[in-house]
């Protein structure tokens, strides 16, 4: 114990989603092993009794990962989990500056010495603040959507408006030119999520507070974002450490951010197949799409003649949905799952595309398995990751341009898509680009590589009391 109360005492917050989960906990296991204790907080609902069920977690017990050690804490939110966003939104950042508040004073003789959170908890920029704790923030979109949020906040270029909702936006960064569809939808007047927006750019308004903003990204796949914004706002430190899923994997743990239980046959039945002869399909834990949609997808696969491992979601809790419903001969010929590894699936030879809604930590593990993407973005960020896919990186094909579309993408197009990524000229210059990125990727986490020296000096600092910033509280 007496060797434990000397090491850094670190606090990470997390939005109890998964895709917030994921990033942050794959951080968390990375500082632990460093040699610093590490308490993960988030709330009981709807992650936190799954999560302690899934890695036998006993509240504020320290389980050991690497030269560290790593604890949970869940608190109540004081909201029933439902399709109110913006009351569970103000719900939670009541309950949370009181919960993040005790829990800093529960460990008072194992003081916390930096707050760490995502940018959907923007408020415990402000709980770091008064108790006078540093505090960093992990990005968990790209550099680009970074930048487009902190562009709108300061009105720096013209956004779409509700009088003018077509206009382009000219950003001074690659692509250059958005369109109206292809910026965050969330900064968008027609936008039904607006509180969402309204909640990332809570973070963005409070970018000058953290000493450090984690990217999960690295510094080759958005050089030219990352060195302007580093011009832009020369106050905020951005520290790519991406991508976090590639430098978790040097960490043996067998603590899980993820929820549900794989398939247990599910790389086994990848082994059974040809190389890139199965489509992998997954739309990530929030899209939901119109069984119609299903529908068409689902035949596009069938009338390719590809094979298919689809991840089908059971519907949200507390959301209006129905249970989606595959045809008879796509599970006869093709696997259906609720969940699997998807970094094993990405990584298996087996997989030639990835049917995907462009969320950032399947971009990002998509990008560095080396696989290319069909992409099918709905909304958020999901639309401007399928436009760097596509344009920037170009490892991606387009299938939708998004939920503001309001169409039913055919199964002749979808089979016409799947058919060109994976055969012919287009497929190989496809998998050449992704394979590129995926050495890149490689690099960057490797010892020496720009993600390793970046996540290193940022251990640093917080190891290093000397070298923390002074907080000043504003009365």
């Amino acid at each position: 114990m007496e060797m434990e109360s000397s090491l850094t005492h670190v606090m990470l917050v997390s939005f109890p989603g998964q895709g917030h989960v994921n990033p942050l906990l794959r951080l968390g296991k990375l500082i632990a092993s460093k040699g610093l204790i590490v308490t993960f907080v988030t709330t009981e609902e709807p992650l936190g009794k799954k999560m302690r069920q899934a890695n036998k977690i006993q509240d504020g017990v320290l389980k050991p990962v690497g030269l560290g050690f790593l604890r949970f804490e869940f608190f109540e939110d004081g909201f029933v989990y439902k399709d109110a966003v913006d009351l569970f939104l103000k719900s939670l950042e009541v309950s949370g500056k009181r919960e993040i508040k005790n829990l800093v004073k529960k460990y008072e003789q194992q003081p916390v010495k930096c707050l760490i959170n995502n940018a959907f908890v923007p408020w415990v920029c402000d709980v770091a603040e008064e108790l006078q704790i540093p505090s960093a923030v992990l990005w968990v979109q790209s550099c680009a959507c970074l930048a487009a949020y902190y562009y709108y906040h300061h009105q720096l270029v013209k956004f779409p408006t509700e009088t003018e909702p077509e206009i382009t936006v000219d950003f001074p960064f690659k692509p250059l030119v958005m369109k109206h569809d292809e910026i965050p939808s969330f900064l968008h007047p027609s936008s039904p999520f607006s509180s969402v927006g309204g909640i990332i750019l809570e973070q963005i308004k409070r970018l000058h507070k953290p000493f450090f903003v984690l990217i999960d990204t690295f510094q080759e796949l958005e050089k030219d974002t990352i060195d302007h914004m580093s011009q832009l706002c020369p106050h905020v430190i951005l520290n790519p450490i991406g991508p976090l899923f590639t430098m978790a994997k040097t960490i043996s743990s067998d603590i899980k951010g993820d929820i549900s239980e794989p398939a247990s046959d599910c790389i086994e039945w990848l082994d059974s197949r040809e190389p890139s002869s199965v489509v992998y399909v997954s739309f990530g834990t929030m899209v939901y799409l119109k069984q119609e949609q299903i529908d068409e997808i689902a035949h596009g696969i069938l009338n390719s003649g590809l094979s298919c491992l689809w991840v089908v979601r059971p519907p949200l809790q507390g959301f209006d949905q129905e249970p989606q419903v595959l045809p008879l001969e796509l599970e006869e010929k093709g696997k259906i799952v609720e969940w699997c590894p998807q970094e094993k699936v990405l990584a298996h030879p087996a997989v030639a595309c990835f049917l995907s809604h462009c969320g950032w930590n399947s971009t990002m593990e998509a990008l560095t398995s080396g696989v290319p993407v069909i992409c099918f973005p709905q909304w958020g960020d999901q639309v401007t990751n399928a436009v760097y896919m596509i344009d920037v990186f170009k490892t991606g094909m387009r299938l939708s341009r998004g939920e503001a579309e309001k169409r039913i993408v055919p199964r002749e197009e979808v089979a016409e898509r799947l058919l060109e990524s994976t055969i012919g000229e287009k497929a190989a210059e496809l998998r050449e680009n992704a394979r590129r990125w995926k050495e890149e990727a490689e690099t960057a986490v490797a010892y020496g590589g720009s993600s390793e020296r970046n996540f290193q000096e940022f251990v640093d600092k917080l190891v290093d009391v000397k070298t923390m910033p002074n907080i000043n509280v504003v009365s």
